[in-house]
């Protein structure tokens, strides 16, 4: 069953995307990225101009012979810090070809991802994502440039390569025409803060264990009314947090 906001939802993503989004994402290791973007959903997306996705080295905006990019942190402590003067040079180099709409720095301590934001962030067109190392980014950073703090998860990570591409798989294969099926994406776990119910395929019987019987009825209300259902009791069973 899809959710009441779908018609309006995709005409907003429509209306917004006519020209296709773009993703800027900021990184000293864009190498970790290049898989995630490069195969399936992703590389299709990109070929048919849905969205352009750039790899940014930083090191390209960071000055001196030794093209540094961190430095210690005042106060003493371990670990280093990400400096803003490659991170300013950067962001302000890319303000100035195009407005963002949200420039995304990926934290451990940001808000925590989930369905609804990503719905959000496919409505819009131009997006920025930061991805931080070592201890974090100068905190002038947060505070002057960054719009929005996201986490994937409450635990740390190397780096926020693998998160910038967690948050941008899930943004992108919500835009008009990335997915064969336009209502697939609408019919995921957590839209409508429920989770999927089973799917199954051929065989319908497979030893003793027989695929339920109103899906092999045709009867598209009866199947409707059925997942609605079961994604009600999964949801009950093992997210009852949901429902709250």
């Amino acid at each position: 069953m899809l959710p009441k906001c779908y018609s309006l939802h995709r005409a907003i993503q429509i209306i917004h995307l006519s020209l296709g989004m773009h993703i800027d994402i900021i990184s000293l290791v864009p190498e970790l990225m290049q898989s995630a973007f490069a195969h399936s959903i992703m590389k299709r997306a990109q070929a048919s101009k849905v969205v352009e996705v750039n790899l940014i080295h930083l090191r390209e905006y960071a000055s001196g012979k030794q093209k540094q990019l961190d430095d210690y942190a005042f106060g003493g402590g371990a670990g280093m810090v990400m400096m803003i003067e490659p991170i300013a040079a950067c962001i302000n180099d890319l303000k100035s070809k195009r407005n963002y709409d949200e420039i995304i720095y990926m934290s451990p301590d940001g808000e925590l991802l989930n369905q609804k934001m990503c719905n959000q962030l496919s409505l819009m067109t131009n997006i920025i994502i930061l991805c931080g190392h070592y201890k974090g980014v100068d905190e002038r950073v947060r505070e002057h440039f960054i719009t929005r703090e996201i986490s994937i998860g409450d635990y740390v990570l190397s780096g926020g390569e693998l998160a910038a591409a967690v948050l941008s798989d899930a943004v992108i294969r919500l835009l008009p025409g990335v997915l064969n099926d336009e209502t697939s994406a609408l019919s995921d776990s957590f839209q409508d803060n429920l989770l999927a119910p089973p799917v199954y395929t051929r065989p319908a019987m497979y030893q003793e264990w027989a695929v339920p019987e109103v899906l092999l009825s045709g009867h598209s209300a009866n199947i409707d009314k059925w997942r609605h259902e079961q994604s009600l009791q999964r949801t009950q069973k093992r997210r009852p947090d949901l429902l709250k």
